[in-house]
């Protein structure tokens, strides 16, 4: 068995990434090491203690057939497209420094005529005559005997399309999660054109050989390779999962209100692991009846425009004479819930 391993993913669906990810980790020996690289197509990636209603668009994301990912570390929400490349750094305890895997990622860049520099405890950054800028983000995790640094490093992203996505309309939440520190970001294909995925994987591949002083044979993984080993299809079920991507949000509450010409609605949800614990409603329409019953058929959904809209319908059939008011309640809260 080799100590040292390199890893390179095929598949570019962040679910599968951050599956082997876990895998990988949970199952290495505590005396190996692991540079595992790999990259996710149109993902929206947030960190195990954020509210992705808070930190993104998720009704763009939608429409877009963005995908959203919640990873096991901390951090903020990044935007990946085919423009990042990522990294993570797996080893056993005392080895495991990820003061060591910065170096070996700032090394590599080196060689490729970046000199970036490591800022607080998070970023890498390069200055320019603007200031410093931003092009890596990373997250760590760490375990009585094992630890691990993961990162993205900014190719050539589309930067329009991280505006789009972690742009939130503002909602009036009241959330406990970790909220997303914005930074002013560049892509590194300003530096050195044409930098590509491949390009940054050989470079920090050699960095890392370099700095262990080892030669290794680079292992390209698909999924077909994880198929068939233990748990993965449970993992891989749980990492796609709404109840693991929304549902692990912490708690939070939202208040919304709206006036309409048959009355005012306010309306105060509280929310725990994605689920509507109690809705609260006031209103002064004439009859309350159907906001009444509304606030009680909330109890227990998920919180998602889908099911709020399910269970007006099902109002909307019981109460037919207020078709009216039932219809646009439910125009609005689609929207809201986006």
């Amino acid at each position: 068995m080799n100590k040292t391993r390199i890893l390179i993913s095929d598949s570019t669906d962040p679910w599968f990434n951050l599956t082997v990810e876990d895998i990988i980790f949970r199952s290495m020996p505590a005396d190996q090491r692991v540079l595992f690289l790999w990259q996710n197509a149109d993902t929206v990636v947030i960190g195990r203690a954020q509210n992705p209603w808070r930190e993104c668009n998720t009704e763009r994301m939608e429409q877009d057939g963005v995908k959203l990912a919640r990873r096991q570390t901390g951090g903020g929400a990044v935007f990946h497209d085919l423009g990042n490349s990522c990294f993570t750094f797996m080893a056993g305890k005392p080895e495991y420094d990820k003061s060591v895997s910065t170096q070996i990622v700032l090394n590599a860049l080196e060689k490729l005529g970046i000199a970036g520099q490591a800022n607080g405890r998070n970023d890498l950054v390069i200055e320019d005559e603007t200031g410093l800028r931003k092009f890596s983000g990373s997250a760590y995790r760490e375990t009585p005997d094992r630890g691990f640094h993961h990162g993205t490093l900014l190719l050539n992203a589309d930067l329009n399309r991280l505006a789009d996505y972690l742009n939130p309309d503002p909602k009036k939440l009241q959330a406990k999660g970790i909220a997303s520190i914005r930074s002013r970001v560049v892509n590194l294909n300003t530096l050195v054109p044409d930098l590509s995925h491949q390009t940054v994987s050989a470079a920090i591949s050699q960095a890392y050989q370099d700095y262990y002083q080892v030669a290794v044979t680079t292992e390209f993984i698909t999924p077909e390779h994880f198929a068939n080993l233990p748990d993965f299809k449970e993992k891989f079920a749980r990492q796609c999962s709404w109840e693991w991507n929304f549902g692990s949000t912490p708690p939070f509450t939202h208040s919304l209100d709206e006036r309409f010409d048959w009355g005012g609605v306010e309306m105060l949800l509280n929310v725990e692991r994605g689920t509507i614990q109690q809705a609260t409603i006031y209103t002064d329409m004439l009859d309350p009846l159907p906001m009444e019953r509304f606030a009680e058929a909330l109890h227990g959904l998920q919180y998602q425009s889908a099911s709020v809209s399910s269970c007006i319908e099902k109002l909307l059939h019981s109460y037919p004479q207020y078709q009216a008011q039932l219809a646009t309640t439910q125009q609005w809260l689609t929207k809201q819930f986006a």
